[in-house]
């Protein structure tokens, strides 16, 4: 391995590797909650832990296309959260996959690739997110089972107060549209379980994942009474299992 992987990150690296994590564990939410069937999934070897990718060209598409607007908007510091919907066919949100990020350090534009003294080094980071995704591998363990029926996910870009979407610098639109609010995690009602699963201080943007069953599941399952809430508002790029194609305003 090179020195490299040992020196401390740039404001950049920090980006792009959170940026790739993120789609690595959506792969892995779609397979551990089985939103699609398990053949459609490969394994493969990430972070030194084995890891499932999906083999749809048009479902690879979307995610990937989704996971660069959002490092778009990161690399600006616009983002609050990321969040990955499982929903049903009456698009009610079930579960959340809430990835929270914080930037620690403010970073002239010029300077983003500068190494940071303070940062940790790839090698450092990668093996956190190896916890990461075994912390999802493992969490069916603290969920209850998703409600029968059909379901499919959404992916929603929480962005941080008076922040809007950035124009894309190419000639593709943001692939962004107005989230359901009852996806988002402002649409949450204060019934809904959440389920804190690991955190990461780079020392430059902090990231922390969390998972939360909404409270329309929990009254699916006889957990809760049969009563409904919930309020919000943010962006979303929205993927009906039925088209998988990237929803674009």
């Amino acid at each position: 391995m090179s020195t490299r992987a040992y020196e401390p990150l740039s404001y950049n690296e920090t980006v792009k590797g959170i940026v790739e994590f993120i789609e690595v564990a959506i792969h892995t939410i779609l397979y551990v909650r089985q939103v699609y069937p398990a053949d459609l999934f490969v394994r493969r070897k990430k972070y030194y832990t084995p890891v499932y990718q999906s083999r749809h060209p048009g479902l690879n598409e979307y995610i990937s296309g989704a996971v660069k607007a959002v490092g778009e908007e990161l690399v600006l510091g616009n983002v609050d959260k990321i969040v990955v919907v499982i929903k049903d066919k009456n698009e009610v949100a079930l579960e959340r996959y809430i990835f929270v990020t914080e930037t620690m350090l403010h970073v002239a534009p010029y300077d983003k690739d500068t190494n940071v003294e303070e940062a940790m080094s790839p090698t450092d980071m990668g093996q956190y997110f190896r916890s990461f995704i075994i912390k999802l591998h493992m969490i069916e363990s603290q969920l209850g089972p998703m409600p029968a029926g059909e379901i499919s996910f959404a992916i929603v870009l929480e962005l941080k107060d008076d922040q809007a979407p950035s124009t894309s610098q190419g000639q593709d639109a943001p692939p962004w549209m107005p989230a359901v609010s009852q996806h988002t995690t402002a649409g949450a009602s204060d019934k809904a379980e959440l389920h804190f699963l690991r955190s990461l201080d780079t020392g430059i943007i902090n990231l922390s994942m969390a998972v939360q069953e909404s409270e329309q599941k929990l009254r699916r399952e006889g957990l809760l009474p049969d009563t409904e809430k919930g309020k919000g508002k943010t962006k979303s790029s929205d993927h009906p299992k039925s088209d998988i194609q990237l929803s674009q305003c």
